[in-house]
């Protein structure tokens, strides 16, 4: 079969920035009707790619065409403008408007000046019903699940006369029904000859949903592919560019700890967060935690963390009791806690990678006490070198780095501290392969180190492949705590998840 034209052809791309070469001499190519998958590790250049495509930068070097005419936008609008649409991870929408006034604010239908309501929810309902979406368009969009909101953003950025439409990580919050919700719609689009630019860091959706894939690595492009004719394996490897051996490392399950009791939670529960709870983590011990969102998994994080005051419960450490009110004294009993939300909870984009690794061991010394610049440099570079974050440059500011390295730094931030117990909640959500098999590494050497590690997961393959034992939430109560045999699979927990208790 004849392959058809390119709608986008982009020629030998090249972006500069201070010290770094993000993009080296990229072509990519998009056809019409297709849906094509970007893919990559965090810092190969994906977002880069698409910035300059829609004119968030401009380009050191290379072309553009669209529909085979040369191209070069200003601004994200000139881009829209043109017909390329995007929607990213974050929805950017006005959550106390309606449907129809997203879909259509800016443009709304007007008459001598006045708003034509009626006329604006009739072409808001005729658009979604063309993407089979039937829902009340005068309704608040907060009241929508994210994953509605996700199809109004599409509906909204479609409508603009798109050609191409860039969807950037949509599926990260969405659990599986409201992905095959979203995969129904981009089919749709597809065949109504929309071309498809599709970006994720889950492979199953991306062999389940996309006709072709570029790879990048480092800036520069690896090659463009057929995905019915790459295997995920191949994949994996084009994208990390080395051998899978720190993965094949993890295969099988971690041997069973036998050690001292270190931390022993009682009864501990917060009223309307989190039933009270029993749980026992011991020296080198991975406790995972498994359940759905909203379950209680990250609660049971901050009761222990103290960011959360327990309203019942005793804890104990070592055998004694301690009182766990707030995170000073939680970091006083060498208890540390990488939140999910990284950025909102953890990182400041403001400061360096230097300033975000010490903050924490400087909060612990007290502002009276400020670490050595020397002694700084030599804990950051320490930890640079053992978490291999890059760039490998200190001075660095952290909102410059990709995922996967940010929540690397975030790591470092807490291993300075040498904690006893390390509270990990979604580790390695939203960075690619390459970052994910670091990390995953890490954790199974602290616990053969002697660190505890409570460790939190949407993903059960990555629960089963690091934790001795799994509790299992289902809401807010700890319905099971589960040995990690030979027996232990993913389907057990996903049953003892849906019942709450092991089949």
């Amino acid at each position: 079969m004849a392959v058809p034209e390119p709608i986008l052809r982009m020629r030998g791309i090249g972006k500069e920035f201070p010290g770094v070469k993000a993009l080296d001499g990229v072509d990519f190519r998009l056809l019409p009707g297709e849906i094509h998958a970007l893919m990559g590790e965090n810092g190969a250049g994906k977002s880069t790619l698409i910035k300059v495509l829609t004119g968030v930068y401009g380009i050191d070097a290379g072309e553009i065409e669209l529909e085979g005419r040369p191209v070069a936008f200003a601004s994200p609008l000139a881009a829209q403008h043109a017909g390329i649409s995007t929607v990213y991870q974050e929805v950017n929408l006005c959550a106390n408007l309606s449907v129809a006034e997203n879909i259509f604010i800016g443009r709304e239908p007007r008459r001598f000046g006045a708003i034509r309501w009626s006329a604006m929810r009739d072409a808001a309902e005729e658009l979604l019903g063309r993407l089979d979406l039937d829902i009340d368009v005068g309704a608040t969009l907060s009241t929508y699940s994210l994953a509605i909101q996700q199809m109004v953003a599409i509906a909204r950025a479609v409508d603009v006369d798109a050609k191409v439409l860039i969807l950037d990580e949509p599926t990260s919050s969405l659990d599986a029904g409201e992905v095959a919700q979203l995969f129904r719609v981009m089919r749709r689009l597809k065949e109504q000859g929309i071309a498809i630019l599709f970006v994720s860091h889950f492979l199953d959706q991306v062999y389940e949903i996309s006709d072709r894939m570029t790879i990048l690595r480092n800036g520069r492009l690896v090659g463009e592919h057929l995905t019915a004719e790459l295997s995920q394996v191949e994949l994996v490897g084009k994208m990390i560019g080395r051998e899978l051996a720190e993965l094949e490392k993890l295969e099988g399950k971690p041997l069973a700890r036998e050690n001292a009791a270190l931390v022993e939670a009682q009864d501990v529960g917060r009223t309307g967060a989190i039933e009270p709870f029993t749980l026992t983590i011991h020296e080198g011990e991975v406790v995972g935690l498994a359940g759905l969102l909203g379950s209680g998994r990250t609660e049971i994080a901050r009761l222990l963390f103290g960011a959360d005051h327990a309203s019942s419960g005793t804890v104990r450490m070592g055998g004694k009791p301690v009182t766990l009110r707030t995170p000073r004294a939680a970091v006083n009993h060498k208890i540390a806690f990488s939140s999910e939300n990284r950025r909102a909870e953890g990182l400041i984009p403001e400061l360096t990678v230097r300033e975000n690794i010490v903050l924490a061991l400087q909060a612990a010394r007290g502002w009276t006490r400020p670490i050595p610049r020397r002694r700084q440099d030599e804990l950051v570079d320490k930890y640079i070198t053992a978490l291999n974050i890059r760039p490998a440059d200190p001075e660095q500011l952290i909102r410059n780095l990709s995922g996967g390295n940010q929540q690397k730094v975030l790591l470092a931030r807490w291993l300075i501290l040498e904690p006893r117990l390390l509270l990990l909640d979604e580790p390695t959500r939203g960075i690619d392969v390459g970052a994910k098999a670091e990390i995953q590494r890490l954790v199974a050497e602290l616990s053969d180190g002697g660190m505890a590690v409570l460790f939190i997961s949407a993903e059960l393959e990555e629960v089963l492949r690091l934790s001795h034992k799994v509790g299992v939430l289902r809401d807010r109560k700890l319905v099971a705590e589960l040995d990690n045999d030979d027996e232990l699979t993913t389907d057990i927990l996903t049953e003892t998840i849906a019942s709450g208790a092991r089949s």
